[in-house]
């Protein structure tokens, strides 16, 4: 069964096809800088009963080089069978349209990574005939992004490094970044990015990092993911909370999220009510108003039982 962060990993070149010609200069590759691009069918199926699927496939159009096919490939483990499959789509590819083709292959691990960069040739040492180079994006070479500026200035790179950097110490501050940066972005821009970074994280522990953040920063979309992290809630009293470092702005910002919720929800906050949450001192205590916040009827409900 393919994973979201399988899909999220090529499926993000769908979405923003644009994306590899700003991603390539991550890769140390200098390629004309496309005049068009368009998402093509991804099935390499053939008349024999064998059916091969690329992820991602997307046709570029240059002026200085005509045009190139790129098969995009999210690989989350070593597999000797996969370098073969890879050479097959590309001389396919190459063979169907007649134009050059070239693979990117996507992972989330230095190891996988390092092994999927190789070059692979089909013949013995003296007769290579046939070598397969394929450029890798991963968390060696895309960029860490934690100013949110930064992830403003391109959002859908600044989620492709979330999900390349998926299991690296680094991605709570990239996402920290990401969800700040997204706050401004109209919905039919965040709503995708909000997906693909939550499909990207898999069962990683970050995926709950970027499930409380979308909560508290970005509960007004009406993302699938905001929907489930409301229906948690009701169903299982969902533990909603920042962890935004030990700092001492760590009590001011829990005050600010609890406040953020309400209002974007369009609860009614009395003088009294904010006073109170401004006034609390505990991270804990805010933490636990901000999971009632998510799905309390009246700003006053987060308060009950104390």
């Amino acid at each position: 069964m393919v994973s979201p962060s399988h899909e999220a990993m090529h499926r993000i070149f769908q979405h923003d096809p644009g994306l590899f010609s700003r991603v390539s200069r991550f890769l140390g590759i200098d390629i004309p800088k496309p005049i068009g691009a368009t998402a093509m069918p991804t099935d390499l199926t053939e008349a024999s009963p064998v059916e091969r699927r690329v992820d991602t496939l997307l046709r570029f159009e240059t002026a200085e080089q005509g045009p190139f096919l790129l098969a995009v490939e999210a690989q989350g483990k070593k597999d000797p069978d996969k370098p073969a499959s890879w050479a097959h789509y590309v001389s396919y590819l190459w063979t169907k349209y007649r134009v050059p083709a070239a693979l990117l292959v996507v992972c989330q691990d230095h190891a996988t990574a390092k092994w999927a960069q190789r070059s692979v040739s089909s013949g013995p040492p003296q007769l290579p005939t046939l070598t397969l180079r394929p450029v890798v994006a991963g968390p060696h070479n895309m960029p860490v992004i934690t100013d949110p500026e930064e992830a403003r200035a391109d959002l859908v790179l600044a989620s492709l490094a979330a999900i390349t950097h998926a299991a690296e110490p680094v991605i709570n501050a990239i996402l920290k970044a990401l969800s700040t940066a997204l706050r401004d972005a109209p919905e039919d821009v965040a709503d995708p990015i909000v997906e693909f970074t939550a499909q990207g994280m898999g069962n990683r522990p970050a995926k709950h990092l970027w499930r409380n953040l979308v909560a508290a920063d970005l509960s007004f979309y009406k993302s699938y993911i905001s929907e489930e992290i409301r229906e948690q809630g009701r169903e299982q009293g969902l533990e909603v909370g920042i962890e935004v470092g030990l700092t001492k702005g760590r009590v001011q910002r829990g005050a600010e999220d609890v406040l953020l919720v309400l209002e974007q929800r369009g609860l009614d906050v009395s003088d009294a009510v904010r006073g109170r949450i401004t006034a609390c001192c505990d991270p804990e205590v805010l933490r636990q108003w901000l999971t009632r916040a998510v799905t309390a009827l009246r700003a006053e409900d987060i308060f009950e039982d104390e």
